[in-house]
C-alpha cells in the first residue's frame, strides 16, 4: 500500500541477520525485544499490535522505481537492508519472509513508475464560490474520527448523492481530495463528498486497519465509525435515498470493501482502486502474506451482492494485483453475470483492460479495470496530491459514472 512500517527495519534486519528470529518477530508485532542498540539511521518509532492500546501494526511500503530499488519509507528515508539480507532467507518463518523480501537495497529513489511522488498530506485546494469544505467531527463507543465534507456550490437544500472517501496510508482528506479531485467532479455533478480522517493514535501511518478482524465487522471498530460518519451526514443533510456510494485507496479501498460486505443496505456501490477483498487478513503476518500474494478472501458476509467497480495496476508491487481480482470475485460470487470486455487506452498514454459483468437485466454489477504499467496510484489523478497516476483512465470519473447509475431506492439512514 501506501506507507512505510513504522518498525526498525534496519535493526529488524539486523537481528534476523543474526538468527535471533524471536525477538526479529517481536519487534514486528510492536513488542520491544532486549536486541541492544538501535542504529542512527532506523527511526524511533515503535509500533504496537494493534490489539493493544498503542497505535497499530502499518503494513505498506512504498515501491522501487526499478527492480533494483529499495523498498522505502515516503519522505526518502532509506529502509532497506544490506544487498545480503536475504542469506538467512532459508531460516526465516514465512510471515518474516515476506516482509524481508520487501526490503530492498539502500540509496535508491522512490517512486511508482509513472505515478506521481509523495507530496505534503497538507494539501489545501481553493473552494468554488459558494462551496464549503467543512470539518466535522463523529463520536461513539469505538472511538472518534473527525472528517471533511464537500458541499458543493450547487446545493440549494434539494437531496444530493453521498460519496464517502477513505483515504490510503500517510494522506489526508486534503491531500486525497485533491489526488482524486472528487471535490472537482462534485462541483461538476452536484453531489457531497466525505473524507473520514484516520488518526495517528489508532494507526501510525493512518492507514485504516482493514487487516485486524476487529475492524472488519458491522457494527464494531473502524466499520461502525465509518458507517456513523455516512448515516450523521444523513441525518443533517438531505441525501438521495438509494445514492449513498464508498470508495477508497489502497488501505482505504480494502476498508471500502469491508464497508460494502458489512452494510449493504447502507452503500448502494462500492470503489476499490488498489485494495484488497474483504477478509483476505486477519492479523497482521496475513496482511503481509495477502499484500504478496493475495489472500483467502471469503464471500460476502450478508449474501446481498453490492455492485463494486475496481481498479488496479498489473504494475502494483505494493499489492499484487490478484488482489484485484479477488475483490472482483468476492463481489460477484454467487450471482450469474455476464461480461464483456474491451480494451483502451487514456489519453495520457496508460492502456487498460475494462470487464463488465452484468445480470440478466442488464444492469452492471461489477466493473474491473486492470491499468497495464501502473503502480500503485490512483488512476487519472491530479499530482496535486500523493500516490496518483496522471496518464491512466480518470478512476473518478468513471466511479462515478459507475455509481450514479444505480437506481435510487430507498438507503436506510438509521
Amino acid at each position: 500500500m501506501n506507507v512505510t512500517p513504522n518498525v526498525d527495519m534496519f535493526e529488524v534486519t539486523r537481528l534476523t541477520r543474526e538468527g535471533r528470529l524471536r525477538e526479529a518477530m517481536a519487534m514486528l508485532r510492536g513488542d520491544a525485544p532486549d536486541a541492544g542498540p538501535i542504529p542512527a539511521e532506523a527511526s524511533a518509532s515503535r509500533v504496537r499490535d494493534t490489539r493493544g492500546a498503542g497505535p497499530a501494526a502499518t503494513i505498506d511500503m512504498v515501491p522501487p522505481s526499478s527492480p533494483e530499488g529499495a523498498w522505502e519509507p515516503p519522505h526518502g528515508k532509506a529502509a532497506g537492508a544490506p544487498a545480503d539480507a536475504s542469506a538467512a532467507a532459508g531460516a526465516i518463518p514465512e510471515a518474516m519472509r515476506g516482509f524481508i523480501e520487501r526490503l530492498g537495497r539502500p540509496g535508491k529513489g522512490l517512486g511508482f513508475g509513472g505515478a506521481a511522488r509523495l507530496r505534503p498530506a497538507s494539501v489545501q485546494e481553493p473552494l468554488p464560490a459558494g462551496a464549503r469544505f467543512e470539518e466535522r467531527v463523529f463520536s461513539n463507543g469505538a472511538g472518534s474520527r473527525s472528517y471533511k465534507l464537500y458541499i458543493p456550490s450547487g446545493y440549494k437544500e434539494q437531496p444530493l448523492p453521498l460519496v464517502v472517501m477513505l483515504h490510503g496510508c500517510t494522506q489526508s482528506p486534503d491531500d486525497f481530495a485533491a489526488g482524486t479531485r472528487m471535490n472537482d467532479l462534485a462541483e461538476e455533478m452536484t453531489f457531497l463528498v466525505a473524507y473520514p480522517a484516520q488518526t495517528a493514535s489508532a494507526n501510525a501511518s493512518r492507514c485504516w486497519n482493514w487487516f485486524n478482524a476487529a475492524d472488519q465487522q458491522r457494527g464494531l471498530g473502524e466499520p461502525s465509525l465509518i458507517a456513523g460518519i455516512t448515516q450523521e451526514i444523513m441525518r443533517s443533510l438531505p441525501v438521495e435515498p438509494g445514492r449513498v456510494f464508498v470508495a477508497g485507496l489502497s488501505a482505504g479501498g480494502a476498508a471500502a470493501a469491508i464497508m460494502g460486505a458489512a452494510y449493504p443496505e447502507l452503500y448502494a456501490a462500492v470503489g476499490v482502486h488498489s485494495g484488497l477483498a474483504c477478509g483476505a487478513a486477519r492479523d497482521m503476518p496475513s496482511a503481509f502474506a495477502a499484500m504478496r500474494q493475495g489472500g483467502a478472501a471469503p464471500r460476502w458476509g450478508t449474501g446481498r451482492a453490492v455492485p463494486t467497480i475496481v481498479f488496479h495496476g498489473d504494475g502494483d508491487t505494493t499489492v499484487n494485483p490478484i488482489n484485484g481480482d479477488q475483490v472482483a470475485a468476492q463481489s460477484g460470487s454467487g450471482l450469474n453475470l455476464h461480461t464483456s470486455t474491451t480494451h483502451g487506452r487514456a489519453p495520457g498514454g496508460l492502456a487498460y483492460t475494462r470487464t463488465v459483468a452484468s445480470d440478466a437485466a442488464g444492469r452492471a454489477m461489477l466493473e474491473q479495470w486492470v491499468l497495464h504499467g501502473a503502480g500503485h496510484a490512483w488512476s487519472g489523478g491530479s499530482p496535486r496530491g500523493s500516490y496518483t497516476e496522471p496518464r491512466g483512465p480518470d478512476a473518478s470519473r468513471e466511479m462515478m459514472r459507475f455509481f450514479l447509475d444505480r437506481p435510487g431506492s430507498g438507503v436506510s439512514s438509521a
